[in-house]
């Protein structure tokens, strides 16, 4: 059900780092620093198909998120919790137009990715073992 919810479109793991790039507010000079590459480089990682695992870590511990966020990063499911934004303090949902931000919106988003995907992985160790 939730795949008619939110379009599935493929986007290159290069994609996903340029997006979440975005979402952090970080300019590609910003990563490059961290790597210690040029803004060029960067450039170039981000229309990559795959990217290998030791640089992954290294651009999502740059981006201050997990490789597997950046692997799993879906932009419609994230679009979808910015517009309809989870307070965590009485556990209602509110419309982002009316909702004054007490805590960094991204920061959240990322948490709340985690959780996801803490969630899914319990739910198929579960399936596993049964």
């Amino acid at each position: 059900m939730e795949e008619t919810v939110f379009n599935k479109k493929h986007l290159s793991i290069g994609q996903k780092v340029e997006r979440i790039r975005t979402f952090r507010g970080f300019k590609q000079e910003y990563l490059a620093s961290k790597l210690g590459v040029s803004q060029q480089t960067v450039s170039k990682i981000e229309q990559e198909e795959e990217i290998e695992d030791d640089l992954l870590r290294q651009i999502a511990e740059a981006l201050g998120v997990t490789p597997e966020v950046i692997k799993n990063f879906d932009e419609d499911k994230i679009t979808y919790i910015i517009n309809h934004q989870y307070n965590i303090y009485n556990n209602e949902i509110k419309d982002n137009a009316t909702n004054n931000f007490v805590f960094n919106p991204i920061e959240k988003i990322a948490e709340l990715y985690e959780r996801l995907l803490t969630t899914e992985r319990e739910k198929n160790e579960l399936l596993k073992n049964k």
